[in-house]
């Protein structure tokens, strides 16, 4: 794994141990406060938001981190759960196939993958996977202007593309995702047809 990726991954680590205590802080003081104002709508409110970014941070740490964990269909549905927001996203889990734990550099992959397809639905739509981490997974993304991000595929090709794709904070996950699948020893790829599609080209990610 290159210095830049260890580095980021430190960097990650860090931001997100330092937050996560404040942010606790603040969860407890919002469910005390509820229960002294149960029928507030602004508390209610701000209760779903802390959820929401505990959620967010958590998915972030398992997929940006130092540490990566192997992964169950039930946690893995619960990180996906954190991409869904106001742009009315969805994740459909259903076709995938688990006989055991996804093991913990896979489980990262599939994080990364999953941040990329959300930034790649700027308008909402639907992102589903399938297939067996044990071997294959494809993921499809499908909605209003949705489309992977400009230079993703040089990316998958050719490291040098994707380290030079690191320009800014708003567009890192998709040179991100292919340094890390590489530095893992994994492959990503985009299945491009040669029949006419609205939609962008399934991607597959291949741990074997």
């Amino acid at each position: 794994m290159n210095e830049a990726l260890r580095l980021a991954e430190l960097l990650c680590s860090r931001l997100c141990h330092d937050l996560s205590g404040p942010l606790g802080t603040l969860v407890g003081m919002i469910e005390i406060a509820r229960e002294e104002q149960a029928d507030s709508e602004t508390l209610g409110l701000a209760d779903a938001t802390a959820a929401h970014l505990v959620n967010r941070l958590r998915l972030l740490r398992a997929a940006w981190g130092q540490q990566s964990e192997e992964l169950d269909l039930k946690r893995l549905s619960s990180y996906a759960s954190a991409l869904s927001d106001s742009r009315r996203l969805t994740v459909d889990l259903d076709a995938v196939q688990l006989d055991a734990a996804i093991p913990s550099d896979a489980s990262r992959l599939i994080l990364n993958a999953l941040l990329l397809a959300a930034e790649s639905l700027p308008s909402g739509g639907a992102i589903a996977l399938a297939g067996s981490p044990a071997n294959s997974l494809l993921m499809t993304i499908t909605g209003p202007n949705a489309g992977w991000p400009p230079g993703f595929a040089a990316c998958l090709t050719d490291e040098g593309a994707a380290e030079a794709a690191l320009t800014s904070a708003r567009r890192i996950q998709a040179p991100l995702t292919a340094l890390i699948a590489r530095a893992l020893g994994f492959r990503l790829s985009l299945l491009i047809s040669v029949a006419a599609s609205t939609q962008p080209p399934p991607l597959l990610l291949s741990f074997n």
